[in-house]
């Protein structure tokens, strides 16, 4: 808090005279007082009130706030112990009922950009796999102003964080995922993959595999939009995890050969194959146990574009020792092996209409 502290005296008597948007202040009587100042210092306070009291706060307006001197980091901290909250999915849910999920969306329109994107962060946390919060942002026409602030916001912090809450909000949500399309979604994705943050790039190429996976005709989108060349360049990123997520778009987009969305008489996607064989011949032990994934990926890559073993795998090194020493759920969580899963959903799949989309530059 500023100085001594917001005047939550001030406030209470603001929210309270206006809670129905028409009565006049009033003055505040003592129990009101004592109430409003335990609810916000108290420890006591059991979840559902303190959500209404933060859902109340967030009702009001940043000059009223500012005016009482409640300060930025008051309100990332009050965000918080929000988001502490609703890690509970009956308390997710709850958030609407007690009024406080349109209150939360309209900070992600704040003229502060840690408040928007604090207010991502929440949300993310709100609907991650959880199906009835998914579906009351999407009925709170939540999924729009968190799109612009993932297209157009100038700062990539609130772009990042708005990616994430995307991701949560339209995994298994048929829905969200087809109004990520109709929105012109990819076009946004490639300019984070061409952006100069990491955790940018991560994020953006986490939902691409995810998407690809979900449906195969969105791999004809991505090879449109020039996807490809994109990441065959980012295969080669310093960040492990950058290489690996682009490394799994790229086995995405050869599930089907006959559509030719990867060509694999391109060059490049034979130089990065070439180039990270190297890098990974050439590591350490330790950097070897580190990179599993990468180099089961690359192996399947050359075997599919190229049909023939890896260097890798005559080297010995797609399979070393270490990759048993990680404790099996560990293993079963990060690495589902890629070309079990790659294989099994080629052979399970079935034909799927083309999904409509608008393919031209991001707004």
């Amino acid at each position: 808090m500023a100085n001594n502290g917001p005047s939550w005296d001030g406030l209470l008597k603001w929210s309270l005279s206006h809670s129905d948007g028409a009565s006049p202040s009033r003055p505040l009587s003592e129990e009101d007082r004592q109430w409003f100042m335990e609810a916000m210092q108290g420890h006591t306070i059991d979840s559902i009130s303190r959500m209404k009291q933060i859902s109340q706060i967030m009702k009001m307006p940043e000059q009223l706030l500012e005016s009482q001197g409640v300060t930025i980091d008051d309100l990332e901290g009050m965000l918080d112990e929000l988001q502490e909250h609703v890690e509970s999915i009956d308390l997710a849910n709850d958030l609407h009922s007690i009024g406080g999920l349109v209150p939360l969306l309209s900070y992600l329109k704040n003229s502060n950009a840690k408040i928007r994107a604090k207010a991502a962060d929440v949300l993310t946390t709100v609907v991650q796999n959880n199906p009835r919060s998914q579906q009351l942002v999407m009925e709170a026409n939540g999924f729009e102003p968190l799109l612009t602030n993932f297209i157009t916001d100038p700062d990539v912090r609130v772009r990042t964080k708005a990616l994430g809450a995307i991701s949560s909000l339209i995994r298994h949500n048929q829905q969200g995922i087809t109004a990520f399309r109709l929105a012109n979604g990819y076009a946004g994705l490639r300019d984070a993959l061409v952006s100069d943050t990491v955790r940018f790039q991560r994020k953006a190429l986490n939902l691409i595999h995810y998407l690809l996976q979900e449906s195969n005709s969105d791999c004809k989108i991505v090879r449109d939009l020039g996807f490809p060349r994109i990441m065959i360049h980012l295969a080669s990123n310093q960040d492990l995890e950058v290489r690996e997520f682009a490394l799994r778009g790229l086995l995405e987009l050869t599930r089907e050969e006959s559509e030719r969305n990867l060509d694999r008489a391109d060059v490049n996607l034979r130089q990065l194959l070439e180039e990270r064989t190297r890098r990974i011949i050439a590591m350490s032990e330790e950097d070897l146990c580190a990179a599993r994934e990468e180099r089961e990926l690359v192996d399947i890559l050359w075997t599919v574009c190229y049909d023939e073993p890896s260097l890798l795998r005559e080297r010995g090194l797609v399979y070393l020792p270490c990759d048993d020493e990680m404790a099996p759920d560990v293993v079963r969580d990060r690495f589902e092996p890629p070309l079990r899963a790659w294989a099994a959903r080629r052979d399970d799949e079935i034909n799927e209409p083309p999904v409509p989309l608008l393919l031209g530059p991001a707004q």
